[in-house]
């Protein structure tokens, strides 16, 4: 068991006994805790101990895969630690998902188990239906109700290792439907303690830090990065139901936090606020996140008084990029320097590294006797796109950047095919699929388009058969609504006449609009009709 999560975790849980581990901050509109709760070290090991029990008992270990929907609940990180002390995977399920969504993740994950707040349980069980697999569900509150004796294949035989799978966490891809990334004892532990070890204005006290974090636990970033980093310190994650400007500062004051992590869209949502009570009282220390537009970063650090570590991080890699050392270069989009641990280079279409102060895509590996150590195990069922993604022993990000010449990397573009909205991944091909199937669709094309308050929006460009009109657009919108999580469907659809192709039939994207042209024009606003069931 050394090296393993199980092992980590009981270790600092005997080491920080009493002190805070899980903060919820109080919300009486929330429908879990809406007084709020506090979890010790020593009170999470208990129900960790418990719940891992149970799992043993009702036949749950080693090699299973469980399907988790709570939230951002704290019992989601608990049931993850629980998890992982059998060796049984944790497969976060996003609450934005439709249900053909929660199919293919249930039937490419093969889980045994879907755990599920009674909130969410008819989304689940919609999705369970679709998929055509006999899951079985159980519904969860505070505490984890007795199991159904788990189905099919034994648990695997030997002990959890390091290299054992530990998450399974699904990551919108370029080639259409979610890759579930396949994450190690190892890389979830190495992640907390390269997060905790920054240095520069990255300080963690230990034991006394507060980090208060309003990014989904179904992300890395919340469930794996500032958790795994709260254990490894011994200190506190303060979780949220979600990010929300009129509660942030009153939260951050109330659960004393220190350290906050943040998107780019959370930046000037509080920029634009009036000055107010709370946000001359806080104590934060540094802030850790990414997408902060240079023109806001000095003036927002003057405002409140405190840093904005932009970092560089994907699932599929445990070590981060931060531009956390003075000078830090914050009227530009730098994201650190390599380190050891981290090699970095720049390289053009070839794969032949470019000059200094040339764009490229970013390639990332370990070093290079070792280049995948630290790295994740491969996306589950996709052996290919593996490989395709570590050719030439470097792990391509697909991120375009340059790097200057005293190797500061600054960030240039976004993942080829992915939209960036408000902190979430969208893989174009994902809705050119959706939208495809319609039975009116000749050719679909989907980029970004900037966007003030999201980041980029997702606007599709369609060529229809037999004409269009004003309810065909409405059609096309619904029925990617009703089949993708509500912030994939298009904010913005558009119709062309024709959409250009190349001889082999290959949708030429940058062709569909002259220099110049506004791809919104003309197009049918559907932004806000983009909400939350």
């Amino acid at each position: 068991m050394a090296g393993t999560i199980g092992a980590f975790f009981e270790a600092r849980a005997a080491q920080w006994k009493a002190a805070d581990f899980l903060v919820v901050p109080s919300d009486p509109t929330r429908a879990y805790h809406p007084s709020g709760s506090i979890y010790s070290f020593a009170q999470a090991s208990e129900i960790v101990m418990k719940w891992a029990a149970c799992f043993e008992n009702f036949g749950y270990g080693h090699g299973h895969r469980v399907a988790v929907l709570l939230e951002n609940r704290p019992e989601m990180l608990l049931l993850k630690l629980a998890l992982a002390s059998r060796g049984i995977s944790w497969v976060p399920v996003n609450p934005d998902y439709r249900p053909a969504e929660i199919a293919y993740l249930l039937q490419d994950s093969d889980a045994v188990l879907a755990i599920v707040a009674p909130n969410v349980a008819a989304l689940m069980r919609d999705g369970i239906l679709e998929s055509g697999r006999d899951v079985p569900l159980v519904e969860m509150g505070v505490d984890l109700p007795d199991l159904p004796h788990a189905p099919g294949a034994a648990p695997v035989d030997g002990p959890v290792a390091p290299e054992s799978e530990a998450s399974l966490i699904y990551t919108s891809g370029t080639t259409g439907r979610p890759k579930g990334c396949i994450i190690s004892h190892d890389y979830e532990i190495q992640m907390g303690k390269w997060y905790a070890n920054l240095g520069g204005l990255v300080v963690f006290q230990e034991g006394k830090s507060r980090i208060y974090n309003p990014l989904p636990l179904f992300h890395v970033n919340g469930a794996i990065l500032s958790f795994m980093c709260a254990i490894d310190q011994g200190c506190a994650q303060i979780i949220p139901a979600r990010f929300s400007g009129s509660r942030w500062w009153r939260e951050i004051v109330e659960t004393r936090a220190t350290v906050v992590h943040y998107l780019g869209i959370i930046i000037p949502a509080l920029m634009n606020r009036p000055p107010e009570e709370y946000d001359s009282k806080h104590k934060i220390e540094f802030a850790v996140g990414a997408g902060v537009e240079p023109t806001l970063h000095r003036a927002f650090e003057e405002r409140f008084g405190f840093p904005l570590i932009e970092v560089w991080g994907m699932s599929e890699m445990c070590r981060l990029l931060a531009d956390c050392h003075e000078p830090r270069a914050v009227d530009t989009r730098a994201i650190g320097r390599p380190q050891k641990g981290l090699d970095v280079r720049v390289v053009d279409e070839k794969n032949i590294e470019v000059a200094r102060g040339t764009p490229g895509e970013m390639v990332i590996r370990y070093d290079a006797n070792t280049p995948r150590k630290g790295a994740f195990s491969g996306y589950l069922n996709l052996p290919e796109a593996t490989e395709e993604a570590w050719r030439g022993g470097w792990f391509h990000t697909g991120d375009t950047v340059r790097m200057d010449k005293t190797g500061l990397i600054i960030f240039e573009d976004r993942k080829k095919n992915i939209i960036r909205r408000s902190g979430e991944n969208i893989a174009a091909a994902e809705i050119e699929a959706c939208l495809q199937e319609h039975p009116r669709v000749a050719r679909v094309a989907v980029i970004a388009v900037p966007d003030t308050l999201r980041d980029e929006e997702v606007m599709a460009c369609v060529e229809v058969i037999d004409g269009c009109d004003d309810a065909l657009a409405d059609e096309l919108f619904d029925w990617s609504f009703k089949r993708l999580a509500y912030y994939k469907a298009p904010g913005w659809l558009r119709f062309l006449d024709e959409i250009p192709v190349t001889g082999t039939q290959k949708i030429q994207k940058h062709a569909m609009f002259g220099e110049g042209q506004n791809p919104t024009d003309g197009a049918y606003d559907f932004r806000d009709q983009k909400k939350r069931s």
